[in-house]
């Protein structure tokens, strides 16, 4: 437990308990994604058990979901995911009216999740952050010099830097809808709209440098960069940061860096949202109320290293990391982030096919 974990979960409990609710509340959430006392401290001050699973892609959530198999209460969706479920009434409205904490959210972000729900009717923001890249200083600076560009999509997209890096490790998210409009910012295209011909040209830029990516994973990563398995990741900046943490845990030298590129970069939200089928919607409710609370969404931000928008949190969050413009961006970086676009299923199913085409190096 972190050193400010106790303390944390002792305003938890000295807050009082949510509405009773009972029985047995089942999460399926993100590997890596929750403070180690979290779970434990709701347990405590409501008396509901919870079963908590974890998953590693958005898709493995969304097949567990749309086959009906998860039999989750609560589930953290990412943002673009959650509009497109919606339309299919996967995910029930919340009753506000059992979610007294709903107030400690920031509406200038719960504005921006709204374009994802409207009316923020589904779901609450549980955490956000951007997505960016991850690097080994000295590896990358052994490779490149001291003018690396570390602040650019260029550092992992042109193939001349590429394959410099290529000895020591590059990762990728498992993700089409994270990496493809990265691709396309970095070409100087709208990732918001692509047609066929920005499709192809993603593809192409993506073809050349596939030859120099090691692996494709989204948790597996982390342990990699801290270990200095890997020199560099597209990865999110949370997984990020613990991995440097755990790095300099393990005293093994590893030095990682963040940069959110300065092309401009992706901001997602992860948010929580109770499904139509949940057997228990009071637990889920009572558990996003619980969670809302400063003192519990800072110690996970404290854990997790992603920001949280819950704005009486910041007092309860280390200062090492509320000051860290790479987790908490200035303005002028905020306003060069883009939300997750939404696209139709006929470019939808073109991305599917491009990915494991390139997954695939055909």
């Amino acid at each position: 437990m972190r050193p400010k974990g106790i303390a944390l979960l002792v305003l938890a409990l000295a807050a009082g308990a949510p509405a009773a609710a009972g029985g047995v509340l089942r999460v399926f959430n993100w590997s890596n994604y929750i403070a180690d006392d979290t779970i434990a401290a709701f347990e405590a001050a409501t008396g509901i058990d919870v079963i908590y699973t974890t998953y590693d892609s958005m898709e493995e959530l969304e097949l567990s979901l749309l086959t009906g198999v998860s039999g989750a209460d609560i589930v953290v969706p990412s943002s673009d995911f959650l509009r497109r479920a919606i339309k299919n009434d996967v995910f029930m409205p919340l009753d506000r009216d059992r979610i007294p904490n709903w107030r400690n959210l920031d509406p200038g972000q719960m504005a921006k999740a709204a374009a994802y729900d409207p009316g923020n009717a589904h779901a609450a923001i549980y955490l956000w952050g951007t997505t960016g890249l991850g690097y080994n200083v000295d590896e990358v600076r052994r490779r490149l010099g001291p003018d690396a560009p570390v602040d650019s999509w260029s550092l992992i997209f042109d193939p001349h830097y590429a394959a410099k890096l290529a000895d020591c490790g590059i990762t990728m998210l498992d993700s089409p809808v994270e990496v493809l409009p990265a691709v396309l910012k970095y070409l100087g295209l709208d990732p918001a709209a692509p047609g066929p011909d920005d499709l192809a040209r993603a593809e192409e830029a993506l073809d050349a440098i596939r030859p120099f990516v090691r692996d494709f994973n989204s948790a597996r990563y982390i342990e990699d960069l801290a270990s200095g398995s890997v020199c560099l990741s597209f990865g999110w900046s949370g997984d990020v940061f613990m991995a440097a943490e755990r790095a300099e845990a393990a005293g093994n030298g590893v030095q990682i860096g963040y940069a959110i590129p300065k092309e401009g970069a992706q901001q997602w939200f992860d948010m929580m949202a109770i499904p139509a089928e949940a057997p228990n919607p009071d637990a889920a409710h009572a558990f996003i109320d619980f969670v809302l609370r400063p003192e519990i969404m800072a110690g996970i931000t404290n854990y997790v290293y992603f920001p949280n928008a819950v704005t009486a949190s910041q007092p309860y969050v280390d200062e090492a990391i509320r000051e860290n413009a790479e987790i908490y961006p200035p303005g002028e970086v905020l306003d060069a982030l883009f939300p997750a676009a939404l696209y139709d299923a006929a470019t939808q199913r073109s991305l599917a096919r491009l990915w494991t085409r390139m997954r695939a190096g055909q």
